[in-house]
C-alpha cells in the first residue's frame, strides 16, 4: 500500500493542544502514525519535506454552497481555489438550500431558488436524500462532502404551499422527510430565514422542525431573518433592532426545543448595525451559560455574497413579476429601500455586482450599483431594479459593510475572536464574474493576517476551530484531527508566508499563498500550492 512521510514539520493536530515538532506517516487513505521529533523515522515510498512548515488536518468549510457545484463534471477546476486554500471537506446544504430531497412536481421552485448558487445546468437524477448522496459519491468529488438538509428544500418537497402556513398534513409530510433525510445521512438541518419561503415561516413551524432535529441529536444551522438594524423581514415600525429580534427569536426556539443551534455567518450588516455586536454576543453567552448548545460562525471579510433581491421587502418579492411594472409598487419600494438603507447604514456603493446574470451584461461584473447608475445615467434605485428584473433575481452581489469596513474591523474581529466562533466561507463560486475573496483566501487570511500578524488568537486555536471543532459540530468522527487511524486529510503550510491576496481597487482577489501541500484521503491533491488536475479523491461523509 502507498505510504507518504510528511517529515520534520510543526504538528498542529486539531485538538487545540500545543504544537510539537514531528512527522506524519500516511498509508493509503489513513493516517498511520503521528510521530514526535526524535522518534524513529519510518520508511515510506514517498517523502515530503515539511521543514519550516506546519502540518495540520485538512480544513473544513463548515458553511459552504459547493454542493451546487459538485454535480458538475468540471467542478474540480471550478473549486480549485478552495482546494488551494487548504479545504478538504465542505459542509453543504446551508441557508435552507439543499439539492435534496425533491419532488418532480415542485422541482422548478427548488431550481429557481438555487439559481444564486448554481453555475450551469445538471440533471437532477435523484429524489431522496440518500439518492443524492449516492450520486455525489459516484461522481467522484474533488472534496469531501457532508450535507445538511435544507428547510426550504423540505418545504418544496413536502408541501404545495409556496410560502406561509402549511396545512397540518403537509407539515407532517415535511417533518417525515426531515426524519428520513437525517436517517439517510444528512449531518443536520439548515434554515434560510432571510429568503423566500423561510422568511414567511412562523416560529411554530421553526420549532416543529427543530424539535425533530433535536430528537435526532442533529445540529440546526440558521441564516437568521435579519442581520441588520432594519431588514425586509420585519415592519419598519418594530421597536427592537431587527437583527437583535431575529437572534432572540432563534435563541427562544432553541430554549423551547433543546436543539443544538449553529448561528450561521454571525454578521452585522450596515454601519448602523455594527455597535450591536457586543449585545448580540452577550445574548449568545447568556444562552450558553443557561446550558444551551449554541455556537456561531463567520468569514474574515467585511463583504459577503447574496442575491440582488436580499434587501427587497417580502411584499414586493411576493408580487413579482407584476411588481416591477407597477408604478405604485416601485414608488413604495423606493421609499422603503432608501429609508431602510439610511437606518441600516448602507449606501448604493456598498453593493457590488459579482455576476450580472444577464447575457451581454458581463461588463457590469465588479461594478457597484452606484457606478452602473452613473454609466446608465439613471438613479441607483432604477439601476438596481432594472438589473433585478432583467436577471429575474439571479444577479449575485457582494454586499460590503458587513461587520466593518476599511479602517474599522472591530465588530468583525470581536466575532472571530469569540471562543464559540467557527470559520466558514459562505461562498458562491462561479466561472465568470467578480469573485468573492472568501472563495480564495478565507483560511489563509485567518492563519496569516489574523493569527500571525494581528495575534487575534493563537495558531493552535485557529487550527482547532477550522478542523476538529468543526468536525465535532456535525458528527464527523474520522476527520479534523491528526491521529492514527483517522482519514488522511492533511494540509502543509508555511506559517511565515501564508496569506490571502485581497482585492485592491478594481482588481479582484487573487489566489492565496503559503499552502504547500494538500492531501485528501491520502491523495496528493495540491502540490507546491497548485491543484493537481484530475485528482478527485473526495468522499461523501454520512455521520450517522
Amino acid at each position: 500500500m502507498d505510504t507518504t512521510l510528511l517529515r520534520s514539520g510543526l504538528i498542529v493536530d486539531g485538538l487545540g493542544g500545543p504544537a510539537f515538532a514531528g512527522h506524519v506517516l500516511l498509508r493509503g487513505d489513513r493516517i498511520e502514525a503521528v510521530l514526535r521529533e526524535g522518534d524513529a523515522t519510518p520508511e515510506a515510498a514517498r517523502q515530503v519535506d515539511a521543514t519550516g512548515c506546519v502540518i495540520a488536518p485538512g480544513f473544513i468549510d463548515m458553511h459552504s454552497h459547493a454542493d451546487w457545484q459538485l454535480p458538475l463534471d468540471d467542478h474540480p477546476e471550478l473549486l480549485s481555489g478552495m482546494l488551494e486554500q487548504g479545504v478538504t471537506t465542505v459542509v453543504g446544504g446551508n441557508c435552507g438550500i439543499s439539492p435534496a430531497p425533491l419532488r418532480r412536481e415542485t422541482l422548478a421552485r427548488l431550481h429557481d431558488f438555487a439559481s444564486i448558487a448554481r453555475d450551469g445546468p445538471f440533471e437532477y437524477s435523484w429524489e431522496s436524500f440518500a439518492e443524492y448522496l449516492d450520486q455525489m459519491e459516484k461522481g467522484r468529488p474533488a472534496l469531501n462532502l457532508a450535507e445538511l438538509v435544507g428547510h426550504s428544500a423540505l418545504r418544496y418537497a413536502g408541501s404545495d404551499a409556496a410560502r406561509g402556513p402549511m396545512p397540518t398534513e403537509e407539515l407532517s409530510n415535511c417533518l417525515d422527510r426531515l426524519r428520513q433525510s437525517l436517517e439517510e445521512g444528512a449531518c443536520g438541518l439548515s434554515f434560510g430565514l432571510g429568503y423566500d419561503p423561510g422568511m414567511y415561516s412562523s416560529l411554530e413551524e421553526l420549532q416543529a422542525f427543530c424539535q425533530v432535529a433535536a430528537e435526532a441529536d442533529a445540529t440546526a444551522t440558521v441564516h437568521l431573518k435579519a442581520y441588520s438594524r432594519i431588514s425586509p423581514c420585519y415592519p419598519l415600525t418594530t421597536p427592537e433592532a431587527h437583527n437583535v429580534r431575529a437572534l432572540r427569536e432563534m435563541l427562544d426556539v432553541a430554549r423551547q426545543t433543546g436543539v443544538r443551534l449553529q448561528l450561521s455567518h454571525f454578521i452585522f450588516v450596515g454601519r448602523r448595525s455594527w455597535p450591536s455586536v457586543d449585545a448580540c454576543l452577550e445574548m449568545v453567552d447568556a444562552a450558553r451559560r443557561d446550558g444551551l448548545d449554541i455556537m456561531i460562525d463567520a468569514f474574515p471579510y467585511t463583504c459577503g455574497n447574496t442575491t440582488i433581491h436580499a434587501p427587497f421587502p417580502y411584499w414586493f418579492l411576493a408580487a413579482i413579476p407584476g411588481a416591477y411594472q407597477s408604478r405604485l409598487a416601485r414608488m413604495r419600494l423606493r421609499v422603503e429601500l432608501e429609508l431602510g438603507f439610511r437606518l441600516a447604514g448602507f449606501i448604493y456603493s456598498d453593493f457590488q455586482v459579482m455576476d450580472a446574470g444577464v447575457e451581454g451584461w458581463e461588463e457590469l461584473n465588479g461594478l457597484t450599483i452606484a457606478e452602473i447608475a452613473s454609466e446608465w445615467k439613471t438613479s441607483p434605485f432604477d439601476a438596481m431594479l432594472t438589473l433585478a428584473e432583467r436577471s429575474k433575481g439571479a444577479t449575485t452581489m457582494l454586499f460590503h459593510s458587513y461587520s466593518g469596513g476599511p479602517q474599522d474591523e472591530r465588530a468583525l474581529e470581536t466575532v472571530l475572536g469569540h471562543e464559540a466562533c467557527l470559520f466558514e466561507t459562505d461562498v458562491i463560486v462561479k466561472r465568470a464574474g467578480h469573485p468573492n475573496p472568501a472563495a480564495l483566501g478565507t483560511f489563509p487570511r485567518i492563519l496569516g493576517p489574523l493569527v500571525r500578524d494581528r495575534r487575534l488568537f493563537d495558531l493552535e486555536t485557529a487550527v482547532h476551530r477550522m478542523t476538529g471543532a468543526s468536525a465535532n459540530r456535525f458528527g464527523i468522527a474520522d476527520r479534523g484531527v491528526l491521529e492514527s487511524g483517522k482519514a488522511a486529510d492533511v494540509v502543509v503550510f508555511d506559517a511565515a508566508q501564508i496569506c490571502d491576496t485581497p482585492p485592491e481597487g478594481k482588481q479582484p482577489a487573487g489566489r492565496s499563498r503559503g499552502i504547500e501541500h494538500v492531501f485528501i484521503n491520502g491523495a496528493h491533491a495540491v502540490e507546491s500550492g497548485v491543484y493537481q488536475t484530475g485528482v478527485r479523491a473526495g468522499r461523501v461523509i454520512r455521520p450517522r
